[in-house]
C-alpha cells in the first residue's frame, strides 16, 4: 500500500529559506534610507510653513535647509544639492537623490527619491 506524502522536501525548504532570507536582509538595509527621506520630507515641509509668503530670498531658503538638515542629521543629501528655482510666484525646492546600499558582494541597493515644495513668496 502506498501512501500519498504531502509537503516540502529539505531542499525546497532551504531554497525558500534563502530566498526569504535575502528578501528580509534587503528590507532591513532600505529601511534607513526610507527613514532618511522621510526627514527630507519633513524638512522641506517645515521649511515651506515657516518660510511661506515671507517675502524669502534664495540665501533665507538654503540657510533653513542647512538648520534643519543639522538637526534632523540627514547624511545621505547635502542641503546644496536641492535647487531652488525661481518661479512667477514662488520658489519651486526641489530634493532629487539616490539612496545607495550595500547589500551582497558587488550588489547595491537603489532608491530614487524626488520631493519638491513650493514657496510662496
Amino acid at each position: 500500500m502506498m501512501r500519498n506524502e504531502k509537503g516540502m522536501t529539505l531542499i525546497g525548504f532551504l531554497v525558500v529559506a534563502v530566498f526569504l532570507g535575502l528578501f528580509v536582509l534587503a528590507v532591513v538595509k532600505l529601511i534607513p534610507v526610507y527613514l532618511e527621506y522621510g526627514k527630507v520630507q519633513s524638512s522641506l515641509e517645515k521649511t515651506k510653513t515657516e518660510l511661506d509668503g515671507n517675502s524669502p530670498s534664495v540665501e533665507d531658503i538654503y540657510q533653513q535647509l542647512e538648520n534643519r538638515w543639522n538637526i534632523e542629521d540627514i547624511r545621505r543629501v547635502d542641503f546644496r544639492d536641492v535647487k531652488v528655482t525661481r518661479e512667477p510666484r514662488s520658489y519651486k525646492v526641489h530634493a532629487m537623490y539616490e539612496g545607495r546600499v550595500y547589500f551582497i558582494g558587488n550588489l547595491y541597493l537603489v532608491a530614487e527619491f524626488d520631493k519638491s515644495v513650493d514657496i510662496l513668496r
